[in-house]
């Protein structure tokens, strides 16, 4: 049997009964046995300035602890202003520093978004994978995974109402499952942070 690759789940938006929490707690009930996720929480995360580098605050040691543990991450996130939500783009930052210490480097990587209008998030989708590649995160190509009116896909419980959405987001977290576990096996081992 294959050692279960652990999954950081990163959700974009702080808010406690966000879509897109709801939708990474479906993609990580969907998920299968290869893949051990976990949704690594960022809304205690300070701003980050070089200022702190120095001295990090317990939240920053905290976070980059647990995505230095990961073998792949999976980010679920809204779009905010046809953008990135700041609070993620600032755990990218705190991650991604100090210099020549990224926590991220090789992590292969899945971006899902979503949104209650009609075009699935797909600004925000796209700015993250620019910070991605600077990060040398490998980004899943395909299934693209933009979910456009959120709000219909769950009911009050947060489950699923479509067998549809169902079929996607499985397909989605399988094709993740496969194309990491591809990766992990090709790759050496990641460098310390």
């Amino acid at each position: 049997m294959v050692t279960p690759l652990n999954v950081a789940v990163l959700v974009g938006s702080l808010r406690k009964d966000a879509y897109s929490r709801k939708i990474a707690h479906v993609l990580m009930g969907l998920a299968p046995a290869s893949l051990d996720c976990r949704i690594v929480e960022l809304a205690d995360l300070p701003l980050y300035t070089e200022d702190l580098d120095s001295a990090p605050p317990a939240s920053w040691t905290r976070f980059r602890s647990e995505i230095q543990a990961a073998d792949a991450v999976l980010i679920v996130t809204p779009e905010y202003n046809r953008s990135i939500p700041g609070g993620l783009k600032n755990a990218i930052d705190v991650g991604s520093r100090p210099p020549y210490h990224s926590v991220w480097d090789g992590l292969p990587t899945a971006v899902v978004s979503v949104s209650p209008y009609k075009l699935g998030g797909f600004g925000a989708n796209h700015h993250i994978r620019q910070s991605l590649v600077f990060l040398n995160m490998p980004v899943m190509q395909q299934p693209e995974a933009y979910l456009p009116e959120v709000a219909g896909m769950l009911d009050e419980r947060g489950a699923l109402v479509s067998a549809e959405s169902r079929e996607f987001l499985t397909k989605v977290i399988s094709s993740f499952a496969a194309w990491a576990q591809t990766l992990a096996a090709t790759s050496s081992s990641r460098p310390a942070a």
